[in-house]
């Protein structure tokens, strides 16, 4: 197929060093212009990576009529104004996680792809992975017997005042910054959305965020997803599924480099040494790459892309719960 031509909306770091050359390694996937609101900046990464044009504000790159999609890495504030803009440009948006703030935001998001015709997908990029396509295999397998528990875990440290990480007003904290991983990690293993959830935060004095954020979802037949984020504990990520038979764990379930081997570890229990534990090695994958290629087919072939708004609300919902449960100090409905 034509390769689909793509513009970058932003120069954040998770686009200069990961996305962008993972797109330009991606297959149908052709970065032809950035833009950022400091002229400079756009001119620095386009030259960085051979990008053909760069724009000093982004509303120049959205009235580019060689522009099919555009990748938005935007602060968590502006995804939704910036994606409708660009829907309502007439391009397809590929934008970063967590699409909007709140339930209302997001149902706006599908409104206008409803209205403008336009593909918007969440930037998930996990769900690109092999490694959890062989995870939704061995559940789906009964190999480790009836699942009713996950737990998820994604913490970092990020002391930088000046990170958008760290400033409350555009969306900041751990929650809204690591929570869709373990969210998505539960949903798909379970295949199914959680009713309820209990969550505390524990917030930053300075910067106002929380830094750490637990929560349990409870989904129907007495199954349970725990997870924990943060931006102020030692870097961990990693997904642990209980069945009854055997209990699954993924060694990097959210932010392996193309070149990392990712293991699936498979134990019955019957004892705690690690040696008596079986090992499924998946091969190296490039989750950008893989997203950015899947994003694309479906901008040429018309048809669906890989994560529907739909699934993106199932989250945002969830995020929202948590956020009631944290000011309520009980258990709240999904």
């Amino acid at each position: 197929m034509d390769a689909v031509r793509w513009g970058i909306i932003g120069t954040a770091a998770i686009a200069l060093d990961k996305v962008i050359p993972s797109m330009l390694r991606a297959e149908g996937v052709n970065v032809v212009a950035i833009a950022s609101r400091n002229a400079d900046k756009a001119r620095a990464a386009a030259n960085r990576f051979g990008i053909e044009h760069s724009y000093g504000t982004y509303e120049a790159i959205l009235a580019d009529p060689a522009i099919e999609a555009v990748y938005i890495p935007l602060p968590n504030h502006l995804h939704v104004e910036w994606t409708i803009r660009a829907a309502e440009a007439g391009k397809h948006v590929l934008c970063e996680k967590p699409l909007a703030l709140n339930v209302e935001k997001l149902n706006s998001l599908i409104a206008c792809r409803d209205s403008t015709g336009r593909l918007i997908q969440e930037a998930v990029m996990i769900r690109a992975h092999p490694q959890w396509d062989e995870v939704c295999r061995i559940v789906s397998s009964g190999e480790i017997g009836e699942v009713h528990a996950v737990n998820g875990v994604f913490t970092e440290v990020n002391l930088d005042p000046k990170s958008i990480v760290n400033d409350a007003a555009i969306g900041g904290g751990a929650l809204y910054d690591l929570g869709v991983y373990p969210i998505t990690a539960a949903r798909v293993v379970f295949g199914t959305e959680p009713e309820r959830v209990f969550a505390a935060s524990a917030f930053d004095p300075a910067f106002g965020v929380d830094r750490l954020t637990s929560a349990i979802l409870l989904f129907s037949g007495g199954r349970h997803a725990s997870m924990a984020v943060s931006t102020q504990l030692a870097l961990r990520h990693h997904v642990v599924v209980f069945g009854t038979l055997k209990s699954l764990s993924l060694s990097n379930p959210f932010n392996p480099t193309p070149n990392d081997q990712c293991r699936i570890v498979l134990s019955d229990g019957s004892t705690l040494e690690a040696a008596a534990a079986e090992t499924r090695n998946i091969a190296p994958a490039d989750q950008y790459c893989l997203q950015a290629e899947r994003f694309s087919t479906a901008v040429r072939s018309g048809g669906s892309v890989p994560i529907e708004l739909e699934w993106s609300l199932g989250t945002m919902k969830i995020l929202d719960a948590i956020r009631r449960s944290v000011e309520s100090g009980a258990p709240e409905p999904v």
